[in-house]
């Protein structure tokens, strides 16, 4: 293993760092220390160059971070973005109500309830994010588990680890987690994609199995009568008449989009030579949701959608800015711990820091595979402590990289535990103060904070198991 002379400016992106975990530790929002951190970093890199031209260049690297790291992100966030459009045309048709009401007629007992619940909220976040989808699939299907007997703490234990959980961390389908980690840990997509996959599903089966049992207790001994809140009354069956529109894309839109999924699993096992994967796959599933919206707005609209798509677009827009717009200034940072985004932002020659403080760090660690991994999933999890659960990625891919190449362990592993810690963490199944606990509380009714304490046990053994089997996948 070489040496690496480490020189002030990594010093300064330690301590940078540092002071942006005390931040998360403390819950304080990180994307101020994170702007700081690069007009420093921008200043003491240059400094050589006199503290006149050191200033100018630390204005300049702020600029060029925050570009560097939006045309890195864009991608991803223009799919989503089309996506979020494409289910706004749908519920602006009612269609989006329709695709998810054949599940009430599963729903006969609190188990089915819980399950058929979980499984309309893994789908329906894979394909559209968790956010929009707790929206579509709480206030339809929330009311009817209940009514089948499931406690309200239930279905937002059950809406919780299956969507901002289980789905968002694997992200299998937008990919928009696995795009912000593999760029900030110098690899593509692909490369991690099989690992985010496996461990999310380790993760979330652990934790969805010891969640349910615990339910089951709970319900039996009554204990989970206290924790119930107002906020969700039982819903009869809706008495609104579908259109035949409505009828139509109801059916159409979910049968084309598993169409793409299966198209994309045929030729990645079948035919490899013409794999749709990475910017390949978010092109496709870009470029259907466009059409998707097309067809939605003109079967709806009529005429009307020539505005109505607009209108659409706009919303989507929104909703994805909305979620990067603090990841990018955080992503700005840590992507200059990559040689090749530090050489993009600070010119020529410019030294990936984090790479050689991992490398530097690796002489300490001697290899040690427990201890590497151990420590990658502990800094993962306070990484997500800030509640978002995409902040901390950038750290993750690029911490990965750093002691993965250091100590010569398969870089791929190591920041796929690491985003599925993260999102577990801070996606908003052990952070209260998270949007996603947040949300999939209030709209079943329950506390955040008592959510996150039903969580805590089964997601901590479930990233446990995870941790076992990235050990014997290295």
């Amino acid at each position: 293993m070489e040496a690496v002379t480490l020189t002030f400016s990594h010093w300064v992106f330690l301590f940078v760092i540092l002071t942006i975990f005390t931040f998360m530790i403390l819950r304080r929002d990180v994307v101020l220390p994170s702007i700081i951190g690069i007009f420093i970093l921008g200043f003491v890199y240059n400094l050589d160059q006199g503290f006149l031209n050191g200033i100018v260049a630390s204005f300049q690297t702020v600029f060029e971070s925050f570009l560097n790291s939006g045309m890195v992100l864009f991608d991803i966030m223009l799919v989503i973005a089309l996506m979020v459009a494409m289910l706004k045309s749908l519920q602006h048709a009612g269609a989006d109500t329709l695709m998810v009401s054949p599940l009430r007629r599963l729903m006969v007992n609190p188990t089915t309830a819980f399950f058929v619940l979980g499984t309309a909220m893994y789908l329906a976040a894979t394909f559209f994010w968790p956010t929009p989808a707790v929206a579509l699939v709480g206030t339809v299907l929330i009311p009817v588990a209940m009514k089948a007997g499931l406690p309200a703490m239930g279905a937002a234990v059950s809406i919780n680890l299956f969507g901002h959980g289980m789905a968002l961390s694997g992200d299998l389908v937008i990919q928009g987690a696995t795009s912000i980690t593999s760029s900030a840990a110098g690899l593509e997509s692909v490369d991690i994609l099989p690992y985010t996959a496996l461990f999310s599903l380790i993760v979330g089966f652990v934790a969805i199995g010891l969640a349910f049992l615990k339910m089951r207790r709970n319900m039996t001994n009554g204990k989970w009568d206290q924790l119930e809140t107002k906020g969700v009354e039982i819903a009869d069956e809706p008495t609104v008449t579908p259109t035949k529109s409505t009828k139509f894309l109801a059916a159409f839109v979910p049968f084309v989009l598993f169409s793409v999924v299966l198209l994309m699993l045929y030729r990645a096992f079948f035919n490899q030579e013409q794999a749709i994967q990475g910017g390949e796959a978010t092109a496709l599933l870009g470029g259907t949701a466009v059409t998707l919206l097309i067809i939605s707005s003109f079967t709806t609209q009529g005429t009307k959608a020539f505005e109505d798509i607009v209108v659409h677009i706009r919303e989507g827009f929104f909703f994805a800015i909305k979620i990067f717009a603090p990841v990018i200034p955080i992503a700005a940072f840590f992507l200059l711990g990559h040689p090749d985004n530090a050489e993009e932002v600070l010119g020529e020659g410019a030294p990936g820091f984090l790479f050689d403080l991992g490398t530097a760090l690796a002489h300490y660690i001697d290899g040690n595979v427990i201890t590497v991994v151990l420590g990658m999933v502990v800094i993962s999890i306070l990484a997500g402590m800030d509640g978002s659960g995409f902040s901390g990625l950038p750290l993750v891919g690029a911490l990965a990289a750093g002691l993965g190449e250091g100590v010569g362990i398969d870089v791929a592993v190591l920041a796929s535990i690491g985003q599925v810690a993260t999102i577990f963490a801070g996606g908003g199944t052990l952070a209260a103060w998270a949007f996603g606990a947040a949300a999939d509380a209030g709209i079943a009714g329950v506390k955040p904070m008592d959510l996150v304490r039903q969580n805590f046990i089964p997601v901590s053994i479930g990233l446990l198991v995870a941790v076992v089997v990235a050990i014997l996948i290295i």
